[in-house]
């Protein structure tokens, strides 16, 4: 008995995909069990696990058989070859599929799927356009999420795709993507770092504390003299404004008082 035979019958008996690790605890559970010769695989290890997998989907494919194995969203699974969707349609029945994707959610999504991690500041860089619905869109389908934010001021949140996006598309992983190196080319900008006054020397120095104290000190004696300055000149004002008044006013009662004299000499 050999280990892809075993994990042939596992996955003909499974009711969903199984990945590497699921049957590499398979494995280890029927071992602990000891029926059959089962501790011999018992310590099988992933990566053997999906060697052996790797072999058996060689052969099934070489037998030209109605199906096929494949990895899918990194989970092994037996699919039926498409020329056989009529018969399996007839006897499962034809299932509700989601609206297709429109060409700006496939578009968004592209761009997501080679750029990942990226902000929707970048995705509309990239496409000249607002993702804001679109993004709601994909999210809403499960094929991207929210993996992070971006380490930049404002701290963004930034998208990636799901293990829904690669089942949807049937692939094994991100991988498997067709080339896109034009794609993945086009120039974003990153958010600016923070402005910072100062000289343009990269670390400038630093006073220390004796020297803000007396840098505070002559602050404060520059002000206090300014101030004294300040008011000397406006005492010397109001002095020869006063002065000036003075005069202005003698001059006044002066030549009140010849006018009257001359009003009460008059007949």
């Amino acid at each position: 008995m050999e280990l892809k035979d075993i994990l042939e019958a596992i996955l003909f008996s499974s009711q969903k995909p199984l990945s590497a690790k699921e049957l590499q605890d398979i494995l280890k559970q029927a071992g602990e069990v000891g029926e059959g010769g089962s501790q011999d695989f018992s310590k099988t290890k992933a990566a053997a696990a999906t060697k052996a997998l790797e072999t058996l989907s060689e052969e099934i494919g070489q037998l030209n058989r109605s199906y096929h194995l494949v990895c899918v969203a990194g989970s092994w699974q037996f699919v039926t070859q498409t020329e056989y969707a009529p018969w399996v349609r007839a006897m499962v029945g034809v299932k509700n599929r989601p609206t297709r994707l429109s060409k700006p959610a496939l578009e968004t999504l592209a761009i997501i799927a080679y750029r990942q991690p990226i902000t929707r500041a970048q995705m509309e860089e990239i496409r000249g356009v607002s993702v804001d619905g679109v993004i709601g869109t994909l999210t809403e389908r499960e094929l991207v999420e929210v993996v992070g934010r971006a380490d930049v001021p404002g701290r963004p949140q930034t998208y990636g795709t799901t293990q829904i996006f690669l089942e949807y598309f049937g692939l094994r992983n991100l991988e498997e993507l067709p080339d896109a190196e034009e794609l993945r080319q086009v120039p974003i900008s990153k958010p600016e770092a923070p402005v910072t006054t100062g000289e343009d020397d990269e670390n400038p120095e630093q006073m220390s504390l004796e020297e803000v104290t007396q840098a505070k000190d002559n602050d404060a004696s520059q002000l206090v003299k300014q101030a004294s300055e300040d008011g000397e000149e406006e005492e010397d004002y109001d002095e020869d404004d006063f002065e000036d008044d003075d005069e202005d006013e003698e001059g006044f009662d002066d030549e009140e008082g010849e006018a009257v004299e001359e009003a009460s000499q008059t007949p």
